[in-house]
């Protein structure tokens, strides 16, 4: 069996070992047409002439809270000393008046992950949903 080149008689046969690409653009091409017409479709389909109204001042971002546990087990809210019995009391009111502000927590590397767990569950039993751990870049 030969695949181009000569056959037992010296000849050359004329088969080439070729792919055929033409089956491939034909498909691309189709494809291609396919998301042409499919793309302006995505686009939301009830036309509205809305109303104008005046634009009120853009929301500013809330200034996150931080809370640090530092290397002795010491919590800070902000830059205040607040005792690990007295962190809830703490944050309540807080978590009262702004329930959606972020709440970053700052932890020394040197803190079992128990007490940084500790200080996320008083952050929770405060009334805050969610809280950001902060660590540094590495160099």
């Amino acid at each position: 069996m030969a695949f181009g080149g000569r056959d037992d008689a010296g000849e050359d046969d004329g088969i080439l070992s070729e792919i055929n690409v033409t089956p491939f653009v034909d498909v691309m091409l189709v494809l291609l047409i396919v998301f042409m017409v499919a793309a302006p479709l995505m686009t939301v389909g009830v036309p509205v002439d809305l109303p104008q109204a005046p634009q009120a001042a853009a929301t500013q971002a809330q200034e996150p809270l931080i809370v640090t546990l530092d290397g002795q087990g010491r919590i800070f809210v902000e830059r205040e000393e607040v005792p690990a019995t007295g962190l809830v009391a703490r944050l309540q009111p807080v978590a009262v008046a702004a329930p959606d502000r972020p709440v970053f927590l700052r932890a020394d590397r040197a803190q079992p992950y128990g007490e940084v767990m500790r200080v996320l569950a008083g952050l929770s039993a405060a009334g805050f949903a969610r809280a950001s751990l902060i660590g540094e870049g590495a160099p």
